[in-house]
């Protein structure tokens, strides 16, 4: 959950390390450091954003072409600049930069300390640097290797001497890391958002390799020290995608993009004349997929909230029986799987740790393994047997919003074509295809018109804590929508199905505690205004997301924000952006930091 960026070739390296960092912060920034080779090492760190450091450097710079740098989402020890990367070794020669975590580091410590080794931090990845000086016998690359023997746990390293100024060595095991290929210059990093502006030509590492880099070359190699040829890939994202392009915020910038987000995800994915989804990426086991008769998604947080939507959607119009796990539990409960079964990973960013682990627990017992992520080359989208990306573009801001409506329409297209693969029929098919096309359009419209949910933000910003309701499809935009609030604003909400309303939390309604109510015009509405009247009854106050056209809903709630009339399974992909604006305007609001929200960190690499 932690940024590494390194740089190797003609340039100076400070400006790129710093560069770099500040597009990494989203990973993590409780702490920040880099080590500059000239050929002697001069390393800074300092607590706090990356702005710290850079002023701790000054505006010169540090002299040298050589350097690694990192920025912290603290798990062992304190985030303060002595718990900060990079890390090094008993004299001060050896310097490592860490993300993962070292699971045997108090063993490997304490044996360490037995011999002598003096720790300065309270890292699990301290461990390393003195690993590797022990190991060291004039050759940095072997000495990672010997090192890495003893180790169990995660971990995308970094790694430079004073003895070999000259060189980076870097491994990778289920942490992210990739290569950055430019003219007569190498990069590592962590995310492919630090090398935007250098290069688009990367090497994607695979857990248990090695790489090493040279001002004129590099070589990959296994932990057995063999070598592995792997062509470069090009990055689709462009730097311009990156920056905020005039909003005060990533998130705002990524919610106004969410019709944009639909528009990419199912570009060239449907013929609508023949009511069928084609995706491309699952084309390899089409007919494997025919015959499963199970479906589980595995995925966190926000991917959650999306996969049980997808449940909805595929048991209803597909027929096909769907289960969702959270990943994090998933393992841990020895599902039961076979060959009838696909498992379907739903990530973001693709190097979510619980979804990979899961995944590949799927592996081992025989079940098929899809993947619906972000980005590409990432290691779910290397490691499932077949998937399909969402193209939403990089997101930023760690609080997902974009990738969490082009998951919805992609989840929409996968309905379609399992459907068909089953009993759906052409007209059915294309009905769906048919509104799915309008989606962002419509969700344009909402997003454009947000006059009016920053009033209602700047009225109830000030509560202490919201409940946000809805059934069936909109169950699970109850639930995006509290998370959203909670991740941002740090008020406590909860999303709940409305008919749980009064098996618990109806408790806590009075005037002091609002209610969101995602109530359009769809099977279950005359419902969710039953359950509308009991709280009204109990003076709550209601927000409600309802169908343009509904008047009558006026009657109960306090304040009613209008989404267009579509079919009830994609009402979700409308219902969310409103939340999403709320969520929003009620943090910036309140001067939270939005794109950053503390203890938080955008990709999720540690269990």
């Amino acid at each position: 959950m932690c940024g590494i960026i390194g740089y190797i070739g003609p340039k100076p390296a400070c400006p790129i390390l710093l560069e770099g960092l500040k597009r990494l912060e989203y990973r993590g920034y409780d702490s920040a450091g880099l080590v500059i080779l000239n050929p002697k090492a001069t390393l800074a760190k300092a607590a706090g954003r990356v702005a710290v450091l850079a002023e701790k450097v000054g505006p010169g710079g540090l002299p040298g072409q050589v350097g690694i740098a990192h920025t912290r989402w603290a798990t062992h020890g304190e985030p303060n600049e002595v718990n900060a990367h990079p890390h090094t070794d008993c004299h001060g020669e050896i310097f490592i930069a860490h993300n993962g975590i070292i699971e045997n580091y108090k063993e490997l410590r304490d044996e360490l300390r037995g011999r002598g080794h003096q720790f300065k931090s309270q890292t699990d990845s301290e461990v390393v640097a003195h690993l590797i000086e022990e190991n060291y016998q004039g050759n940095l690359e072997a000495a990672v290797l010997a090192s890495l023997k003893k180790v169990r746990g995660t971990y995308g390293l970094a790694i430079v001497s004073e003895r070999e100024p000259q060189k980076i060595v870097v491994a990778r095991q289920s942490s992210p890391l990739l290569i950055g290929v430019g003219a007569d210059e190498y990069f590592v990093a962590s995310d492919v958002s630090a090398l935007l502006g250098y290069t688009r030509q990367v090497i994607y590492l695979n857990d248990g390799e090695v790489a090493v880099l040279t001002p004129g070359d590099f070589k990959i190699l296994t932990l057995d020290n063999q070598r592995v040829d792997r062509a470069c890939q090009a990055v689709e994202w462009s730097l311009e995608e990156s920056q905020k392009g005039g909003y005060a915020h990533f998130m705002l910038k990524e919610i106004m993009a969410e019709p944009d987000a639909i528009i990419n995800a199912i570009r060239g994915r449907y013929i609508k004349e023949e009511g069928l989804a084609k995706l491309g990426g699952l084309e390899i086991v089409a007919e494997r997929l025919r015959q499963i008769k199970r479906l589980i998604i595995v995925s966190c947080g926000t991917s959650y909230y999306a996969g049980l939507v997808g449940e909805y959607m595929i048991e209803e119009y597909a027929g096909l029986p769907v289960e969702v796990e959270y990943a994090s539990e998933f393992r841990y409960r020895k599902p039961l799987l076979d060959q009838e079964t696909a498992v379907l990973a739903i990530s973001q960013s693709g190097e979510t740790a619980d979804t990979l682990a899961a995944i590949q627990e799927a592996k081992r017992k025989g079940a098929l393994t899809l993947g619906l992520v972000n980005v590409i080359g990432s290691t779910i989208a290397r490691e499932t047997d077949a998937g399909v990306y969402n193209h939403a573009g990089p997101e930023i801001g760690v609080a997902s919003t974009k990738a969490f409506v082009s998951q919805l329409a992609l989840l929409a297209l996968l309905t379609v074509f399992f459907g068909r693969q089953r009993e759906m029929s052409l007209v059915t098919g294309k009905r769906i295809l048919e509104e799915l096309e309008k989606l962002p359009e419509l969700l344009r419209g909402i997003l454009t018109a947000d006059g009016q949910i920053k009033a209602i933000a700047e009225k109830y910003k000030n509560y202490r804590g919201f409940l946000y309701v809805g059934r069936k499809y909109n169950f699970p935009v109850a639930c995006e929508g509290a998370l959203k609030l909670k991740e941002i604003s740090y008020i406590h909400a909860e999303g709940y199905p409305a008919g749980e309303m009064k098996h618990g939390p109806i408790a806590l309604i009075d005037e002091d505690f609002p209610v969101v109510a995602i109530t359009p015009e769809d099977s279950v509405y005359e419902k969710n205004l039953s359950n509308l009247q009991e709280i009204k009854a109990r003076r709550g106050k209601i927000i409600a997301v309802a169908t343009a056209g509904d008047e009558s809903i006026r009657q109960t709630a306090d304040e009613v924000i209008y989404i267009p009339k579509t079919l009830e399974m994609l009402t979700p992909i409308l219902a969310i952006g409103p939340l999403h604006l709320l969520a929003y305007q009620i943090a910036a609001s309140l001067g939270r930091d939005v794109d950053k929200p503390r203890n938080l960190a955008k990709s999720v690499t540690v269990e």
